[in-house]
């Protein structure tokens, strides 16, 4: 509501006009004491600071001229001013005074308020050109909804809030579809407030913004939102951002995660966590009431539009037809586009109902109605333990729909039902997940998985141990230690609960605790290893398990965000699946650790021997990735080099340089032509961005780096230098430890640390010159900002390491790391 009716006063505040300065200068003191008060914010602090800030402003209004009124719009009209909010202000003239004589009560105005460094939203208008503003701009409009008088003629303040209520309701079945579409676009750009680890509290859906539209709908006349919780949810995120400005000192929404511990502190919660929980409870009650008041609305909508439909008696006679009801399920049908609890149906007496309502729901397509989910909520009684077989089909059509599920879960979840099914569903509840490479939160995260298992269930011989064993997989994170451990005893108690029998029982079981098994051992282990291939499969101990871990580990994968599914990881996994299917039908480990050079290999290394130079070969490859033609799963650099010490870090140092991405490597040695032994090193890479480098400059880099004439750690520290890393939170140590039982020809050492520049290149300097041990082959995972490597290492003799030296190693490599 910046622009102006009159001409503009005296554009920015850089002196005050003489007689403009506060004739209430206490009012600074008394902001200041309230805002730096013991206690936690609130509704009161909110009002108090509005009503202190009106008396001030009212005392800058003088008696005359006459009509003139000074209003309060949007946050400030509501009274929810928090400490950094502008001051909406509205100076509205019924045209008698002259322009010069308004633009210096304006000033008179505005000037104090920007002497205290306070923001301010400010217009001048006639009610006619507040009406005509309004009109043209639906966020105006919004703002005048909430217009409160503060000084001057109260009369004109009341006539004007009169009419801009009349011109919204009568312009509401033009202007709310408007709304709501504004709603959507806002949603799609700012994403969901339930979800994200730094939220912007009011522009996110199911935000403040979000629950002032709801009161706008309201006043509207056309339909009104569920009121259970609303208030509570909307002082919730006021609070919440009433903290973040007194911590801050800004005026922002954005709840930062360096800010999230202090605003905890603030509100008198336990931690960061806790917070985000209470936001995130909040933000699902302002969001799923957003949701059934705009189905009313277009409910509403609809039936103005369409003709009346009539029934004939003859001669003359009709009677209104009522509205149609199509059957979905038993006691379940359809109407006006949502699935509704039947005339005959009785809750009470069916515990069922409320899986078999929203199954139907799901399978159709359709959200469930309000009134349909409180009529279960209040009236079905608890499910017999162990659950009836119905009861167990019911909850795997519902999670076989697809993405109809999330609504009708949602539904259920806001009227408590979920917790009723699912007892332990509450400790995940609303539950962060602080790694940035999740989506969603641990609940969503569950759901969203099984959306994406219900894709796959024709690949599985059991779908309904899929997708239960999606729903169920990570509800460990609800509970301290590890959470597949965790996880694994809920899901045999809640299998039993369900009524599955002791063997599938042991199925669910087993996929919650080794939900994780492929897509790490694909990752971070050599498949070549026969020791790898035949730990997972004695783990799985069937192929029917080994295809439902597959399924899960995709969907798992798809549901947490795109860092952590490729067809680079798709096809790792694939190819562990094809080794493992293979041992457990009786056939021995493929792929043997030290097969021969192939021939592109051999020509390489020959070449190498030859020149005393690097060779090098580079090969992209692209896989199939569902109906979305090809993806590139990465390219193959093969590089053959006279043997000699440093080679490891010195090539992933030339990798780093160029922006290549390792995703694998592995290190072989060979005497082509018997002039000496020649290292062959196979690399998996991919470009970081941009195109791949041309082969002729990464050869002669490599050649620089092996010949020592290329300072690799110094071109590193330049580079990172001239990008320097944004101020955030700062990342945990690296952690180094060695992996047993995985390798029967080489030491693992598993490196975790943050993702940065040149890292393979620090690592493999610490092992290879600091440690004096050589790398074989390695495992390169990133997810996110965190990269989990894998190096398979021997000693001097070629033979793994003992353990006190593989300990001392990882000791080693820690503090060189650190």
């Amino acid at each position: 509501m910046t622009d102006r009716a009159v001409p503009e006063t005296s554009g920015t505040p850089h002196r005050v006009p003489d007689g403009a300065r506060s004739p209430e200068t206490s009012y600074p003191a008394a902001r200041l004491a309230l805002l730096n008060e013991e206690g936690q914010p609130g509704p009161s602090r909110r009002a108090t600071l509005a009503d202190l800030t009106d008396r001030w402003l009212a005392g800058l209004f003088p008696n005359r001229p006459t009509g003139t009124a000074l209003v309060a719009v949007g946050g400030y009209g509501r009274g929810e001013l928090s400490p950094r909010s502008d001051l909406d202000l509205l100076l509205l003239h019924d045209g008698t005074a002259g322009a010069g004589e308004v633009a210096a009560l304006a000033d008179r105005l505005w000037y104090p308020v920007w002497d205290l460094g306070l923001s301010l939203d400010h217009s001048v208008r006639t009610p006619a050109e507040a009406r005509k503003t309004a009109g043209d701009d639906l966020k105006v409009q919004l703002g005048l909804l909430d217009a409160r008088h503060i000084a001057g003629d109260p009369e004109l303040t009341a006539n004007l809030r009169t009419a801009v209520l009349a011109d919204w309701r009568a312009q509401a079945p033009k202007r709310l579809p408007e709304l709501h579409e504004m709603c959507l676009e806002r949603a799609e750009r700012q994403g969901e407030l339930a979800h994200l680890l730094e939220p912007d509290l009011k522009e996110a859906r199911g935000g403040l913004r979000d629950a002032t539209v709801l009161r706008a709908v309201a006043a509207s006349w056309l339909a009104d939102a569920p009121r259970e919780g609303l208030a509570e949810a909307r002082a919730r995120l006021l609070d919440t951002r009433d903290a973040l400005h007194l911590v801050t000192g800004r005026a922002t929404d954005r709840l930062s995660l360096q800010e999230q511990d202090q605003v905890a502190a603030h509100l008198g919660v336990l931690d960061a966590d806790t917070l985000l929980r209470g936001v995130y409870e909040a933000a699902r009650t302002v969001a799923y009431a957003s949701d059934v008041t705009w189905r009313s609305v277009g409910r509403v909508l609809r039936a103005r539009s369409a003709r009346p439909r009539k029934r004939f008696l003859g001669r003359g006679h009709a009677e209104p037809v009522g509205v149609e009801r199509m059957p979905l399920a038993d006691g379940v049908v359809e109407q006006e586009g949502e699935a509704v609890l039947a005339r005959t149906a009785r809750p009470e007496r069916d515990p069922v109902l409320p899986l078999r309502a929203a199954a139907a729901a799901a399978q159709a397509g359709l959200p469930i109605s309000l009134p349909a989910v409180r009529a279960l909520a209040a009236a079905a009684p608890a499910l017999p333990v162990p659950w009836p077989a119905e009861a167990r089909e019911q909850l795997v059509t519902l999670l076989g729909a697809g993405q109809a599920t999330v609504p009708v879960w949602e539904a259920l979840e806001a009227e408590g039902l979920i917790a009723r099914l699912l007892p332990d569903w509450e400790r995940v509840r609303c539950r962060p997940q602080r790694n940035p490479v999740h989506r969603w939160t641990v609940d969503r995260h569950l759901v969203e998985t099984a959306v994406q298992a219900a894709t796959l269930t024709r690949q599985v011989s059991r779908p309904d141990l899929l997708l239960i064993g999606a729903l169920l997989h990570d509800i460990g994170k609800g509970w301290p230690g590890d959470h597949s451990v965790a996880g694994e005893v809920i899901a045999r108690d809640v299998a039993a609960r369900m009524g599955f029998g002791r063997a599938d029982a042991d199925t669910l079981a087993l996929l919650v605790r080794h939900h994780l098994l492929l897509i790490e051992t694909a990752t971070r282990r050599d498949l070549d290893d026969p020791a790898t291939v035949e730990s997972v499969a004695k783990t799985v101990r069937s192929v029917e398990c080994l295809d439902l871990l597959h399924a899960l580990t995709q969907a798992d994968a798809l549901a947490t965000g795109p860092a952590a599914w490729s067809a680079w990881r798709a096809s790792l996994v694939a190819d562990l699946v094809r080794r493992v299917t293979g041992v457990l039908a009786g056939e021995a480990p493929s792929g043997p650790p030290d097969r021969e050079p192939s021939a592109e290999e051999e020509r390489l290394a020959v070449e190498a021997a030859r020149t005393g130079g690097p060779v090098l070969a580079l090969r992209a490859e692209s896989e199939p990735v569902a109906q979305d033609g090809t993806e590139p799963v990465g390219v193959e650099l093969l590089l053959a080099v006279p043997d000699r010490p440093g080679l490891l870090p010195a090539a992933a140092g030339v990798l780093a340089l160029h922006r290549l991405t390792v995703r694998a490597a592995d290190l072989r040695t060979a005497d082509p032509i018997g002039a000496g032994p020649v290292t062959l090193l196979s690399w998996r890479v991919a470009a970081e961005f941009g195109s791949l480098p041309e082969v002729a400059r990464l050869r002669a880099d490599f050649a620089r780096a092996f010949d020592g004439s290329l300072d690799i750690a110094s071109r590193l520290a330049e580079r990172e230098a001239a990008y320097p890393r944004r101020r955030g939170v700062p990342a945990p140590p690296p952690r180094v430890t060695v992996v047993g039982g995985t390798s029967e020809v080489a030491t693992v050492i598993e490196v975790r640390a943050q993702d940065v520049p040149g890292l393979l290149h620090r690592i493999g300097r610490a092992l290879e010159d600091a440690a004096g041990v050589a790398v074989r082959s390695a495992r390169i995972s990133t997810l996110g900002a965190n990269a989990v490597d894998a190096f398979y290492v021997v000693g001097p003799d070629g033979a793994p390491l003992p353990a006190e030296r593989a300990a001392e190693v990882a000791r080693e490599l820690e503090a060189a790391l650190g």
